[in-house]
């Protein structure tokens, strides 16, 4: 899938590209269909939320899950990203983030690059995460909040935050969120939350500011996001987990646009379960083991 120019340009401006009803919904229902099943299972990919047993992330169900496995491949969802890149990618995090209806908490404001950069020592902001949502997104089941523009800021200094919620972040201050929102025009569009049907997909910078609210509603919204990173800019440290931050730094080979509704093979390695070197960390320096 190839971007027009004013597809680029705009993605330049505001950090972000929006493409309501991107899968049909007999392709979305496929990978709805699969998430119970996951999110049933008692294991370390399946972070809960603070005080409750609704999932807040599934990690790697591209390794356990053959519908998302395929998704992981999917052209629609890889092409673009390796478009603005003009390079090959190869899948830094795979997650299934659970706002569920009444239980689903906030995600604090943060740009998914001050993770990458200070976890993992990912060398450039050359990522961006794509997404996919299950559910319809309304404004109030929990939408996800951007900062137009906010990815030209750059790599903003972050607190780790480790008590707000289940699962520690990168997060910002709030004194530079206000002045982030007032340079991208303040009530008059310095925040933006896209809103649309199941089978949407969005895409967005590494250093786009974002965050979202907690799910109050009776409705879940479920989404899926692939975090695409260029392979030259491969991570150098494995301080989290293999099924967190993921060490195949391959090429991902696309599958063809019908990859939903017909049965390609894909391997799912860990769908009998995590292997122990999923678990193991190392603060080491990728660069000085391999030396």
């Amino acid at each position: 899938m190839k971007l027009t120019p004013a597809q680029r340009a705009q993605f330049e401006r505001d950090g972000y590209l929006f493409f309501p009803g991107h899968f049909s919904a007999e392709e979305t229902k496929v990978l709805t269909d699969a998430v119970p099943a996951l999110y049933s299972r008692r294991e370390a990919f399946n972070v809960r939320e603070k005080g409750s047993d609704a999932v807040r992330t599934n990690f790697a169900a591209h390794l356990i899950s053959e519908p998302f496995a395929r998704l992981a491949r999917h052209p629609r969802m890889v092409g673009p990203v390796m478009d603005l890149f003009e390079e090959e990618v190869y899948m830094h995090q795979f997650k299934i983030n659970g706002k569920m209806a009444f239980e689903g908490d906030v995600w604090q404001w943060h740009q998914d690059y001050g993770t990458w950069l200070n976890d993992d020592l990912m060398p450039t902001e050359r990522a961006m995460n794509v997404a996919i949502f299950l559910d319809d997104v309304s404004e109030f089941n929990g939408p996800l909040m951007f900062i137009p523009g906010s990815h030209r800021k750059g790599v903003i200094e972050a607190q780790h935050d480790l008590t707000t919620t289940s699962y520690p972040l990168w997060t910002i201050d709030h004194a530079l969120i206000r002045q982030l929102v007032d340079r991208a025009g303040g009530k008059h569009g310095g925040m933006v939350a896209p809103k649309s049907p199941a089978g949407s997909m969005i895409l967005f910078h590494s250093c786009l500011v974002h965050a979202s609210g907690s799910n109050l509603s009776p409705f879940n919204r479920v989404a899926v996001y692939l975090s695409l990173c260029a392979v030259s800019n491969h991570i150098r440290r494995f301080k989290r987990p293999e099924y967190i931050a993921h060490r195949d730094f391959t090429p991902i080979a696309l599958l063809p646009d019908d990859c939903l509704l017909k049965p390609y093979p894909v391997e799912t390695p860990w769908k009998d379960g995590l292997p122990e070197s999923a678990l193991r960390t190392s603060l080491e320096n990728i660069d000085t083991v391999a030396a």
